[in-house]
Parts: C-alpha cells; sequence; structure tokens
C-alpha cells in the first residue's frame, strides 16, 4: 500500500446544452421596451400617397396605430390593413413600415390581398 498522494488534473464543469440554450419562447425585457419605443416607420410610397391625398394623421393616432401594429405583430401577423376615420394603411409589422396609404372613401371600392390581418381603429 502506497502513501503518495496522487493528483488528478481537474476538468472544468461545462453545462449541459439544455442549461446553455436561450429560449425562443418570449423576447428579453430590452428587446420588447425597445420595439415599443420605436416609431412607426413611413415609406418614401406611403408619404407620397398621404401628401397626395390630403391625409393627415396627428401623432395622437399614430402612437395609437404603432401600439395595435406591435399588438399585431406579437400575434403573428406579417402585414395588415389598419383602418382608421380618415384612411386604409398598409403596414407592414415585421419592420413597422407603413408601406402605402389611401384615403377612406378610395378604400371602400378596392380589394386588399396578401395580408393576413386587420386593426380598425374608429
Amino acid at each position: 500500500m502506497s502513501h503518495r498522494v496522487q493528483f488528478f488534473p481537474r476538468t472544468p464543469i461545462v453545462p449541459n446544452a439544455s442549461q446553455t440554450r436561450k429560449s425562443n419562447v418570449s423576447p428579453s425585457f430590452r428587446e420588447a421596451l425597445s420595439e415599443a419605443q420605436q416609431p412607426l416607420k413611413i415609406s418614401k410610397h406611403a408619404q407620397q400617397r398621404l401628401e397626395e391625398r390630403n391625409i393627415s394623421i396627428d401623432e395622437q393616432q399614430w402612437a395609437l396605430i404603432s401600439q395595435k401594429v406591435l399588438e399585431a405583430k406579437q400575434k403573428g401577423v406579417r402585414d395588415s390593413l389598419v383602418l382608421t376615420n380618415q384612411a386604409a394603411l398598409i403596414v407592414n409589422t415585421t419592420n413597422q413600415t407603413v408601406i402605402t396609404a389611401m384615403n377612406r372613401e378610395e378604400a371602400q371600392t378596392q380589394l386588399f390581398t396578401n395580408i393576413n390581418g386587420a386593426i380598425i381603429l374608429e
């Protein structure tokens, strides 16, 4: 019997894969907060349509539209029709951009395709 002390090399403790994976279930608080504070963008085409058709939307209405677009995005909507009293907007929720705009009277005779959600604000 030997009274020698034997040294074994230490192996680093590595967490298993399930501990290192990040959950894709919900965004972090920081991401959700930055999305909520990100203003709605208006494409060049939509800006031209708003000007041509004399559509004016006040800041309070834009804030409400932006909030509803964020809610739609969280529910999985990618492209949405947003109807207000004075306008109809097509909004891409993925990048929070207004794609096009028309006045409400013009929108009554239109067929809207490639949308998977609608937001009605009256």
